[in-house]
């Protein structure tokens, strides 16, 4: 599953606009980057997925704590969290869109991305009307911890205006974008014996980043941030402008199933799952080859009875029925009676049932004697069953008859 990644060009969407965009198998590695206008970005196919990342100065950061019971009033949270930042905000609340950080509660810090809700619904309908909806919308870049667990700074824009980006910034890990000439006095002074703090900066600011924070710097393209940002927790696609709560879980699952399929942290987990999965079909193949050998022999046992027995038998069909067969002919011409004839059968009746029951009908067949006008009760059926046991019968009660019939008789 492919996903397309592209940047949200700040300012009214028009038709002309550029979109960069990232073009993704697994996530962490590029197959095809560039920009285009919305006509023209690249389709990711049906089970694939579109990502808008919103531009990190086009964002604004709050904290609060929701009140007891906010999270349970879905309709009313975000004139919730207009009452928390009303004061704090120097736009009007109702022009503003507002995204909740993934996994908050009840009465816990938590962030607020704010951003024009405006420009952002434009952006999304200008996408769509290009025939590329938008299935998740996420930061640049997030509050919380950092991979380093450092502050982390990202240089990027232009010489003539370059903006730093810093990650996991004080005591409760914000995200701050100021220029780059005011970057310094907020990291921590290289050299010492700590790691140095991360920083990476796109190739067009490179040189001036290392100029002024006075320290070597990582290059990292708008395509590689994009794919960064793209792998985060956050969907800023809340309130009015959220999917349906389905949709949403089948986008995470195809994403998450797209991960384990393509990315490469996953390799060692999919390399155990293919040879697990070997194992199994091994094993089972091999249980089921012992068992087919079983099974022949068994019937190869059966056959050799058959053909042993009875020499004059050349072709074996079905040997448990070519067996009965020529043991009913054995009887027949001995003069012997077989348990499902009528005169064993009437003879274990008559010995098994009381003295004072006598059937009002005799019937006679397939094997079968039925001996109607017997109502037994269920404790005299038991010792009638009990006393048939001994001679291998077995009686039962059908159709207001007492059935009786040799035991193991189908």
């Amino acid at each position: 599953m492919s996903t397309l990644v592209l940047t949200l060009p700040l300012g009214s969407p028009e038709p002309a606009a550029e979109y960069g965009y990232t073009l993704t198998a697994d996530g962490h590695t590029a197959t095809r980057h560039a920009s285009a206008p919305a006509a023209l970005l690249p389709d990711p196919g049906r089970a694939g997925e579109t990502v808008a990342v919103v531009p990190a100065h086009a964002l604004s950061w709050q904290r609060v704590t929701l009140p007891q019971g906010a999270l349970s009033q879905a309709p009313r949270l975000r004139a919730i969290l207009e009452g928390l930042l009303e004061e704090r905000l120097l736009d009007d609340p109702a022009l503003l869109h507002f995204a909740l950080q993934p996994g908050a509660s009840n009465g816990t810090p938590a962030w607020v991305a704010v951003c024009d809700r405006a420009w952002l619904r434009g952006a999304l309908q200008a996408l769509e009307a290009a025939g590329r909806p938008v299935d998740r919308v996420v930061p640049e870049a997030a509050p919380g911890p950092t991979a380093s667990g450092q502050v982390e700074c990202t240089v990027l824009g232009t010489p003539e205006d370059a903006l730093a980006v810093l990650c996991g910034h004080g005591p409760h890990q914000a995200v701050a974008v100021l220029p780059l000439a005011s970057a310094p006095a907020l990291l921590p002074p290289a050299g010492g014996d700590a790691d140095p703090a991360p920083v990476r900066a796109e190739p067009a600011v490179a040189a001036l980043a290392e100029r002024v924070l006075g320290r070597p710097v990582q290059i990292q393209t708008a395509s590689q941030r994009m794919l960064d940002a793209a792998r985060g927790d956050w969907d800023l696609a809340q309130f009015d402008l959220a999917s349906s709560g389905r949709t949403r879980a089948l986008r995470k699952l195809g994403s998450a199933a797209n991960a384990f399929l393509r990315a490469p942290q996953w390799r060692a987990a999919r390399w155990a799952l293919g040879l697990a999965v070997a194992v199994q079909v091994v094993g089972l193949n091999a249980w089921a080859w012992q068992e087919r050998q079983a099974l022949a022999a068994k019937q190869a046992g059966v056959r050799g009875a058959l053909t042993q027995t009875f020499a004059h038998v050349k072709v074996v069909v079905d040997a448990p029925v070519q067996m009965e067969r020529e043991l009913a002919q054995l009887r027949q011409a001995a003069g012997s009676m077989a348990p499902r004839d009528l005169e064993p059968l009437m003879a274990a009746a008559a010995g098994a049932l009381p003295a004072s029951r006598m059937p009002a009908q005799i019937e006679y067949a397939s094997g079968e004697l039925r001996l109607r006008g017997m109502a037994l009760a269920p404790e005299e059926l038991t010792a009638l069953n009990q006393a048939l046991a001994a001679q291998g019968f077995s009686a039962r009660m059908q159709d207001e008859a007492l059935l009786v019939r040799a035991e193991g008789q189908p």
